[in-house]
């Protein structure tokens, strides 16, 4: 995976908000089995902490602002600031997803309506509710923001098995933007009916996202920033489309419980089988279709 090294990033698609302190009450999650259970079920998920259970409950914190940090808006300026930093690669992530859902928009005569992505570390108070670190990578439907903990993509590949990879990590936030492609065509709020297994509304929208992720990997490279005309990601071989579809396997709902419980139960998946989520990111990647994501036929 490398970026061209002559693009011009947009950091202002980014909020870094990592070190700031956060106010409000205690914060929801914390470390130890409580933490793990929660990462596991933010991991898998994806969407507001509202809806896993985990907010604050108290009153409506306000969403992260930039203020407090801005590493990204110094540090991340160019595509071969993408090829060295981690925090770079996610702002050259976004732009390069922004600049793909842009364009597809565009394509079918729509208006595409752009997500910014806040890094945080250990809490954030979002329009869904107040989360830990642990909750793990989430999209939040209420202010469309994709909340990221960096410190995460360590434990994807420590505690949950991936073999990691650059573009592990690039799989991870194109998920995130899958949920809120979901979120701006209805399909959240139309699908959210509280129930769990292998054939329920929740694992086929996850299921989806993974395939949108795998669309924008396949049109990556040749999507043209509109500021150079040239794409943001200039190379993604068959080697990071492997490192992702590992990722897509360690987050499986039967790897993880078979890691963290011993056993697998299909009657509480909420993301589908390991097999499932590679499946529907090759689809999503094979066709480069997005039509072709109807996991709810």
């Amino acid at each position: 995976m490398q970026f061209d090294d002559d693009a011009r990033l947009d950091p202002s698609e980014v909020k870094d908000v990592r070190g700031s302190r956060v106010p409000g009450g205690k914060a929801t999650v914390g470390g130890g089995i409580i933490g793990l259970i929660a990462l596991v079920l933010g991991i898998l998920f994806g969407v507001g902490p509202d809806q896993l259970g985990l907010s604050s409950g108290g009153e409506d914190q306000p969403a992260a602002s930039a203020s407090s940090a801005t590493r990204v808006n110094q540090a991340c300026r160019s595509g071969a600031d993408a090829n060295s930093r981690q925090d770079c690669r996610t702002v050259g992530v976004v732009n390069s997803l922004q600049d793909y859902w842009r364009s597809e928009y565009a394509r079918r005569g729509g208006t595409y309506s752009p997500a910014s992505t806040v890094l945080f570390t250990q809490r954030v108070n979002t329009a869904c509710g107040a989360a830990g670190s642990a909750v793990g990578p989430f999209y939040c439907p209420g202010d469309r923001q994709v909340y990221l903990d960096m410190g995460f993509f360590e434990e994807l590949r420590t505690r949950f098995g991936s073999t990691g990879g650059p573009f592990a990590q690039a799989y991870v936030v194109a998920h995130e933007y899958g949920h809120h492609i979901q979120n701006l065509m209805g399909t959240l709020s139309r699908s959210q009916d509280g129930r769990t297994g292998a054939d329920s509304n929740a694992v086929r929208v996850e299921l989806q996202a993974d395939c949108y992720a795998g669309v924008w990997a396949r049109h990556a490279t040749t999507t043209p920033d509109d500021r150079t005309g040239r794409p943001v990601l200039a190379r993604l071989d068959e080697a990071d489309i492997r490192d992702g579809l590992d990722a897509a396997a360690a987050v499986g709902d039967d790897r993880i419980q078979e890691r963290f419980q011993g056993r697998v139960t299909p009657e509480s998946w909420t993301h589908g089988s390991a097999a499932q989520r590679q499946e529907w990111f090759r689809t999503g990647y094979r066709t480069g279709d997005m039509a072709r994501c109807n996991t709810f036929r």
